[in-house]
């Protein structure tokens, strides 16, 4: 594929996961007026919600396997068929059992774009891991701008149903976009991350095990702290109202500024296992200061430092190295890492609502047990797979220590600017002989390598013959 295929297929992915975060709360924003639609009560309307829960349990490893087999784009496009469904069934649902079914559908939709999308990602090419956690952000911007479309339909006492239709627009325009794209090769041959000795053996089944855990300990971990941590503020530490909701701004905030932050790291060439280590130990950090140490300014600096951790697109990363590891079943490997998000979706609610009867605080305080499990799986998946020797990991880590010299090279050859200036001033000549062999003892002083010696010092003949070269350059300037 061109560079500017994989451009125009990359973003009509994004704009599919904007709309998909606007379909993860639109319901959920929408619940007193569809409960007046519907003539049902609220917690009715909440139950409903549900379904979208029940819908991804269901598709996820079906859609999974059969994405495998019949590619990705199908599904691509089957996801966002069932959201325009979802977007516009809901405005017609003439009560509340056909829009549960539609709910149901909306769960498919998600199973469906996450089985075409992400393993798209990962066959695109060097750079999947930076573009899957992107995702995230897309999702943070649809959440971010949905609220306040639906308050300005509040306010304007417009019809509420716009927010639904302008969903459905822009799926219909990115259907367009993306008719004429082409999708790269499935399945395409890929290193996996762990090396041939080890591919069949205990390490192997130890990280596709822990891998597949993480699925749950990640999502849950992001679940229980949104549904909690309003009440555990005003309850626990004593704050009002309108502080005890700005704490889950600030985990807005850090998720998004996170994701960008990660974006930037990866593309870097920085290692995921190294990201996905230091992340959980992060979240772990901030969920003990907020548990532990009642004071106001630290709760606030806590749930910043934990959206940044925990809802940065650190389980994106997870399902990277997830997808690596059973190159070829991208799509079922999808499949089963959000199957066990989805089960988190439905069984932390009900633990902690169970754990809620003994105060908010123990309540918030399991998701540290939840933590301390996510930050257990990643180092045994650090354990298990060890230092990464894929191709692509190690020209990631050429390319970063690449700019860092071409950085300090840019530094040196601002001293030879000054050092040019006074050869100029006091009429000495470009050449310094003695100064060039210092130069070159110096680099056979502190080579650590013996065998490196050599090659070091021919580099760094050629550096000072450059620089020459350029002091030369510069003299004939001032003449």
């Amino acid at each position: 594929m061109d560079t500017n295929m994989k451009k125009r297929l990359s973003l009509s992915l994004y704009l599919n996961y904007f709309v998909h975060g606007i379909g993860l709360i639109i319901l959920a924003q929408n619940m007193q007026t569809l409960g007046h639609l519907w003539q049902s009560p609220l917690a009715t309307v909440s139950y409903v919600i549900s379904g979208v829960g029940i819908g991804r349990l269901l598709a996820y490893l079906l859609l999974g396997s059969l994405a495998d087999r019949y590619g990705r784009k199908s599904f691509v496009f089957l996801g966002m068929g069932s959201y325009l469904l979802f977007f516009v069934g809901i405005l017609l649902a003439p009560n509340i059992q056909v829009a549960y079914l539609l709910a149901i559908l909306a769960g498919v939709a998600n199973s469906a774009l996450d089985s075409g999308t992400y393993p798209t990602f990962a066959e695109l090419g060097d750079r999947s891991s930076s573009a899957n956690v992107l995702l995230k952000a897309f999702i943070s911007l649809g959440e971010f701008i949905l609220p306040l479309c639906v308050a300005l339909l509040e306010n304007q006492n417009w019809w509420f149903g716009w927010s639904f239709i302008l969903a459905a627009l822009v799926l219909s325009f990115n259907f367009f976009l993306l008719l004429p794209l082409e999708f790269p090769p499935m399945n395409r041959p890929q290193k996996s991350v762990l090396s041939k000795k080890t591919a069949n053996s205990f390490r192997k089944k130890l990280a596709f095990v822990a891998l597949t855990l993480y699925g749950y300990t990640s999502m849950a971990l992001m679940i229980l702290y949104t549904q909690w941590i309003t009440l555990y503020a005003t309850q626990e530490l004593q704050m009002n109202n309108v502080a005890a909701h700005f704490l889950l701004s600030l985990y807005s905030i850090g998720s998004i500024t996170g994701v960008l932050l990660i974006f930037w790291l990866l593309r870097s060439g920085f290692s995921e296992l190294t990201l996905l280590l230091g992340l959980n130990c992060g979240s772990l950090v901030a969920l003990l200061l907020l548990c532990f140490i009642h004071v106001s300014w630290l709760a606030e600096i806590a749930s910043l430092l934990f959206g940044l951790t925990a809802a940065s697109g650190v389980m994106q990363i997870g399902l990277n190295i997830f997808l690596r590891l059973t190159p070829e079943r991208k799509g079922l490997t999808t499949g089963i890492f959000f199957t066990l998000g989805s089960l988190a979706s439905f069984s932390i609610p009900v633990i902690t609502g169970w754990l809620s009867q003994q105060g908010v605080a123990a309540a918030l305080e399991f998701n540290l047990i939840i933590s301390l499990c996510g930050l257990l799986l990643a180092l045994s998946i650090r354990l298990a797979l060890g230092k990464p020797h894929s191709l692509t990991t190690v020209r990631s880590k050429i390319s970063l220590l690449d700019r860092l010299i071409v950085r300090l090279l840019a530094q040196r050859f601002k001293a030879v600017d000054q050092v040019a200036a006074f050869k100029r001033t006091h009429e000495l000549p470009v050449l310094d002989s003695s100064r060039e062999n210092i130069v070159l003892e110096n680099i056979a002083r502190h080579c650590p390598d013996q065998q490196l010696e050599p090659y070091l010092q021919d580099i760094y003949s050629n550096i000072m013959a450059n620089s020459r070269k350029y002091q030369e350059k510069k003299n004939k300037k001032e003449n």
